[in-house]
């Protein structure tokens, strides 16, 4: 069985998205794997660097930094992958965090901006594979429910 791989959403899941209330606060979990080395597109002012996967997500995270908190984005929790515990061992994370949005609006109004189509040019040259899930905040209590 061959591995799958994922950049950016599809057209099916990201109209999921949008159709989703827009005025709500969400949870989005990014999980990501690196290439060994980035690869932008032929014409683009970083393709001959030889920069690593992981050096050129750093500039998309430098670059979309001030459009993320500028639409009120915070990063909520990051975390480094130790083991697979459950679950196969071929979705092994180099990168893990959890970005809070103050509604699901400032999310696409980000994805939407102009200097972010300029900054994801980063990731999706560092990103060989990667998880993006949209979660409803809810209360935390005590056990697991």
């Amino acid at each position: 069985m061959s591995e799958e791989f994922f950049v950016d959403p599809s057209r099916q899941n990201f109209d999921a998205f949008k159709a989703l209330p827009r005025d709500t606060p969400i949870n989005m979990l990014n999980l990501i794997r690196f290439r060994a080395h980035a690869h932008y597109p032929a014409g683009h002012s970083h393709a001959g660097l030889n920069l690593t996967g992981a050096e050129a997500y750093a500039e998309y995270g430098r670059t979309s930094e001030p459009i993320f908190t500028r639409v009120g984005g915070r990063t909520v929790w990051r975390g480094h992958m130790e083991a697979m515990v459950t679950g196969p061992s071929s979705e092994a994370w180099d990168a893990a965090f959890i970005a809070f949005y103050p509604s699901a609006g400032a999310f696409l109004a980000m994805v939407t901006d102009p200097a972010y189509k300029l900054a994801v040019v980063h990731r999706q040259a560092a990103v060989l594979t990667s998880r993006l899930v949209r979660f409803a905040p809810r209360e935390v209590g005590t056990g697991f429910a």
